[in-house]
């Protein structure tokens, strides 16, 4: 099993093209980075399960009837005391752009609420930035991480969201280079890449199983030893791009787990095979509107892309 740890929420994704205040009518989908990916990863044949947080509501039901259905193992508390989270998202040439709210349920995550023996017997642990940006959930995070780090395989999705860290770059920094110290696989985009450099971290320097750099139109490169690749991008004419990379990560992490090589170095060969398959579940995935929009395996599992990895890991 790979689990995720982190934030589940609603996303509401504008119905009209344009700014958030022209916008009339939206749509409700579920997402959360870590979510999406412990989705995908369903999706894509592989058991995974979910740790997280959420309120005593409407939302927080919706949220964990629709991860069941999904066929993820919920690890997810429920909050008296504070609301499930939400996410409105507005769209401009189906590329993103996210409003998130504070004081909810996930941020509030304590060491209580965590069931750690789905953690400490996973095959990977997955995770993301956003429950840095907040106490409890920040100390909580990185105290199960702290813990896990030598004995699973910790999957890092840097997923900076600077609307959560106004005013605190410089705390959001030492956390993205605390979590990085930590993690095994690191997966960010090239904005991302380009804001840590430019900012005095290279994630180069960091002593990573798998680096994987995600480019959007320009497709992705993975890093792995001594071994690197680029992946040119599947064309497709994008819908929604909400949680692509999420999809990316999902297909990332399956794509090591059929080839038995999680949290091991990969070379160039293994590395161009799990490549093209998590571009190729990423393209597809933009064809869909929603961030829980992978693909099932049986869709895909006659595409080359996937016969070379998911069938022969079945032999």
């Amino acid at each position: 099993m790979i689990a995720s740890i982190g934030e589940v929420l609603i996303d509401f994704i504008a119905l009209q093209e344009g700014k958030l205040k022209d916008v009339k009518s939206f749509e409700k989908h579920p997402g959360g980075a870590p979510a999406n990916v412990a989705v995908g990863l369903s999706r894509l044949g592989v058991e995974s399960a979910l740790v997280s947080k959420v309120g005593d509501d409407p939302f927080g039901d919706f949220l964990l009837e629709r991860l069941r259905d999904e066929g993820v193992k919920t690890y997810v508390s429920r909050d008296a005391e504070k609301h499930t989270g939400v996410v409105f998202v507005q769209l401009i040439g189906a590329k993103p752009e996210f409003i998130l709210y504070d004081g909810v349920a996930y941020f509030n995550l304590k060491p209580g609420d965590v069931e750690k023996v789905p953690l400490e017997n996973a095959e990977a642990v997955h995770f993301g930035t956003v429950l840095f940006a907040r106490e409890p959930s920040r100390s909580t995070l990185f105290g199960i991480l702290e813990e896990l780090e030598g004995k699973t395989t910790l999957s890092y999705d840097v997923n900076i969201r600077p609307d959560l860290w106004r005013g605190r770059e410089e705390e959001m920094l030492r956390d993205i280079e605390r979590a990085l110290r930590l993690a095994d696989i690191v997966k960010l985009g090239d904005g991302e890449l380009e804001y840590l450099k430019n900012n005095g971290i290279n994630v180069e320097d960091f002593d990573f199983k798998l680096l994987a750099v995600t480019m959007g139109e320009r497709g992705s490169e993975l890093m792995s030893g001594g071994a690197k690749v680029h992946i040119p991008a599947y064309r497709v004419e994008p819908v929604d791009t909400t949680g692509a990379g999420d999809a990316f990560t999902a297909a990332l992490l399956a794509g090591l787990h059929y080839s038995n090589l999680l949290g091991d170095s990969i070379d160039e060969e293994h590395l161009r095979k799990i490549g093209r398959f998590a571009n190729l579940v990423a393209a597809i995935s933009t064809t869909r509107r929603g961030a829980w929009s992978v693909p099932k395996i049986e869709e895909i599992s006659q595409m080359r892309e996937v016969r070379e990895l998911y069938q022969r890991s079945r032999r």
